[in-house]
């Protein structure tokens, strides 16, 4: 049914009409309530200490146009691009510093089980539409049009909404994007009212794919899962799982192996175990895979391998109540979210987590270059994660890689990255933020380093490899 998206709707004037109105009603009553107007956002997310100062954060507040306003961006086959960022791409909301906007995520892996998780969904239905003639999203990924799997050629997978451009962001700037919200997106199909739905892949990119011990080997394996819409309840359970066979798309293509995102899966060809991971409840942490401001680089660029400009990071504390921070490259920032997680584990070792698709809510604080001087932002090149107890410094195998690996990067990334490599970006800026922004000397780091730094296994499996340092914030007192 169109809910003032389906321009081919014969109602969607009126439809359209609707859903202003009633975003319009959802604004006025998010500006009005206390939360906005006590400055409540920003409390939520400092929690005491943050990269934010108070000279800073007043001189970025002077720099905006008056009082905040609200956006809604929904998701359909004309606000997201699949599988690549580009910093030519336009912008589908131009935004001021300080607004606030909520955006709608799909999961790219929602094809594992249409009837779940598309099928009723008018934003789902029309970024998935694909039959013989007429493909909705047709580029997939950065690769060639004319690729052997389809266009784009799967080089790069997630489903991004934007972008969101902010004005007045030039190149040196630093974006602060807080996380208020995340919510999953209800199952649209009457069926399964109340639920919502994710999916995890054990794929062919996943860590454990050449290491089995049960035939057949090599497998992957597809694992649906089941959660509360409404949040009532914090955990998701298994419902089925089947091992993925090949499979033929609705333009004919035959996929051997999970190597096209969005392919449909015709469950007349699998055998779906019922009864798995039985009494085993999974905690459920909502958060956003991908978060990203547009790369320097010209061309499209690769979905998958995280780097300075942010991108599929895969940490699972990018969600509600943390904050990021990015280093601006081009001129607007360029801000696209997408990759939808329910929950995930330090490594997203098979490949994925449970990919489920949700909806966000941030605020978009610009803080120009002029303003930086002397504060912990001052000449940040590369995304930070900031909790109410907690920083944290994402490291990668390389966190130039586009620039390090040289012209054939998106191509060599992969086979390049290690555990060490991105171990040692992780204590560089581990050692770097403590002596710039904690005025420590360079012994009194690493020694801190060594005894109250934690260092995690953020992801093996997305080409550029990382590693984050976590700092609590409760170890420099009041």
């Amino acid at each position: 049914m169109c809910q003032g998206d389906d321009a081919n709707c014969p109602d969607f004037e009126a439809h359209r009409a609707a859903l202003r109105d009633e975003l319009s009603a959802e604004r006025r009553a998010f500006l009005r309530s206390g939360f906005v107007a006590t400055g409540g956002a920003a409390a939520a997310l400092a929690g005491g200490a943050s990269l934010v100062t108070p000279a800073l954060a007043q001189s970025s507040a002077t720099r905006q146009p008056g009082e905040p306003s609200y956006h809604y961006l929904p998701v359909n086959a004309d606000n997201v691009h699949w599988g690549y960022f580009s910093r030519d791409l336009k912008p589908r909301l131009e935004i001021a510093s300080g607004d606030f906007v909520t955006i709608e995520t799909l999961t790219h892996q929602a094809s594992d089980d249409m009837e779940r998780m598309v099928r009723g969904d008018p934003g789902a239905e029309s970024v998935y539409a694909w039959t013989r003639d007429n493909k909705a999203v047709n580029r997939r990924g950065a690769g060639a049009m004319d690729a052997a799997v389809g266009a784009g050629g799967g080089a790069g997978v997630h489903i991004c909404t934007g972008p969101v451009a902010i004005r007045g962001a030039m190149p040196g700037d630093v974006l602060e994007v807080r996380i208020l919200d995340a919510k999953l997106r209800p199952c649209a199909n009457p069926a399964y009212k109340g639920r919502a739905f994710g999916t995890n892949l054990a794929a062919w990119w996943g860590f454990q794919y050449k290491d089995l011990l049960t035939e057949p080997k090599p497998r992957e394996v597809v694992t649906i899962y089941e959660l509360d819409a409404a949040g009532g309840r914090d955990w998701a359970q298994a419902v089925y799982n089947f091992t993925y066979t090949p499979q033929t798309d609705p333009s004919g293509v035959r996929h051997a192996i999970y190597d096209y995102p969005g392919v449909p899966i015709d469950h007349a060809t699998v055998r779906e175990n019922h009864g798995v991971l039985k009494n085993i409840r999974v905690p459920v942490r909502p958060h956003f895979g991908t978060m990203t401001v547009a790369p320097r680089e010209a061309g499209l660029v690769n979905s998958i391998p995280p780097a300075y400009f942010g991108g599929n990071i895969d940490n699972w504390r990018i969600g509600k109540g943390a904050t990021m921070y990015y280093p601006v490259a081009v001129e607007g920032a360029l801000f696209s979210v997408g990759d939808p997680h329910a929950s995930q584990g330090d490594s997203e070792l098979c490949g994925t987590a449970i990919e489920c698709s949700m909806t966000g809510t941030f605020q978009f604080i610009l803080h120009r270059r002029a303003d930086l001087a002397g504060t912990p932002l001052e000449g940040l090149d590369f995304p930070m994660i900031e909790t109410a107890s907690e920083w944290l410094m994402c490291g990668f195998s390389y966190p130039d890689y586009l620039q390090q690996l040289g012209p054939s990067a998106q191509d060599d990334i992969a086979a390049k990255s290690s555990l060490d490599l991105a171990m040692r970006d992780a204590f560089r800026k581990a050692r770097q933020f403590l002596m710039n922004t904690k005025g420590l000397t360079e012994d009194e780091a690493i020694s801190l380093i060594s005894v109250g730094v934690d260092f995690g296994v953020t992801q093996v499996v997305d080409a550029n490899w990382g590693v984050h340092a976590i700092i609590k914030k409760a170890m420099f007192g009041a």
